[in-house]
């Protein structure tokens, strides 16, 4: 981080500090004025306090309304308060309270949404990993997976037949050859049938990826039973929300870099390298900028630190990444 980088963090920091007492019930006398001056201080305290308010917007905070001035611009500016936003006199929670409310509020739904559906995952699952853990497994046959991280896989073998049903994540398979039992790799859409190859699987909520690292294997679409047939070097992505299957080549070396704790990412937008990025990192990752999120990128990222990641991957568009707590990094434009 740059010198010029650090003060603006630091001007951030002062700005959310601000926030946070003029949003007490009962702030001291005089912090109004001591706020207008900071204020008034500099264009890039101004700036900062700008993006302070964006940042605690989309946690669902109301900006402060003061009562003698609102300061903007260097200027103060007469404001009425806003209906609906008056506080309830009953109330005596102080506004990092009301944060810290809102945030584990945020963290109970997530909780709600996302641990369900890993539980019973876990359930069907035979293997699974944790948040950033990578891990190999060797199967009854001799094949072995490589599982990454916040993954989770299903195995059912039998005599005339080897299946794997990748529940969630990401897999790299490494098949051990027997033509008279077929390897088919299942995810919510797509069969992966091999005899004896090793290729890389990978499943998010809005994609399916098969990248072959050599070998050939022969690829299906459960809905339609449209076939195709990959060779080395080959990656095929499934839209899920179109159906529709598109074919590139990668150099073979990038295959599966995530097992040396490297993401190589090639033409995608930064909503799907987020995607990856979260499976590594222990805070929930938001955008608050659907733009920005949309935005295509090509790269490598260190999955070793993710937090790194998360700037090298948003900060050729201008994006920033807010520390809004140990438990949440939000992506913004600004």
């Amino acid at each position: 981080m740059t010198r010029h980088d650090q003060i603006n963090e630091e001007r951030l920091e002062e700005a959310m500090d601000w926030f946070l007492r003029l949003n007490e019930p009962s702030r001291a006398k005089g912090d109004e004025e001591a706020f207008a001056a900071w204020m008034n201080r500099s264009a890039e305290n101004r700036d900062a306090w700008t993006k302070a308010c964006r940042t605690w917007e989309v946690m669902g905070e109301t900006v402060p309304v003061l009562d003698r001035g609102h300061v903007r611009g260097g200027q103060t500016e007469r404001r009425r308060p806003q209906a609906g936003n008056e506080r309830h006199p009953g109330r005596r929670w102080s506004a990092r309270g009301r944060i810290a409310i809102g945030i584990a509020a945020l963290a109970a739904c997530l909780v709600a949404v996302i641990a369900a559906p890993t539980f019973l995952t876990r359930i069907e699952a035979d293997y699974t990993t944790a948040t950033a853990e990578i891990r190999r497994i060797t199967l009854a046959d001799g094949s072995t997976v490589d599982l990454g991280a916040a993954s989770a896989i299903a195995v059912n073998f039998s005599t005339g037949s080897r299946q794997v049903r990748l529940l969630s994540g990401e897999a790299y398979f490494d098949v051990r050859p027997d033509t008279a039992r077929p390897f088919i790799v299942r995810t919510g859409e797509l069969d992966v049938t091999v005899v004896g190859t090793a290729f890389d699987v990978n499943v998010t909520p809005e994609i399916e990826t098969v990248q072959l690292a050599h070998g050939i294997v022969s690829l299906s679409k459960v809905a339609s039973g449209d076939t195709l047939r990959m060779i080395a070097g080959d990656t095929v992505t499934l839209d899920r929300t179109s159906g529709r299957l598109s074919r590139a080549t990668v150099e073979i070396d990038t295959i599966a870099s995530w097992r040396d704790r490297k993401l190589f990412v090639q033409d995608v937008p930064i909503s799907t390298v987020i995607a990856e990025l979260q499976r590594y990192h222990p805070s929930w990752i938001t955008m608050a900028s659907v733009e920005l999120g949309d935005r295509r990128i090509t790269g490598l990222y260190d999955l070793a630190d993710p937090d790194r990641a998360l700037e090298a991957l948003v900060s050729p568009y201008g994006g920033k990444v807010h520390h809004v707590s140990p438990y949440l990094r939000v992506l913004t434009l600004f």
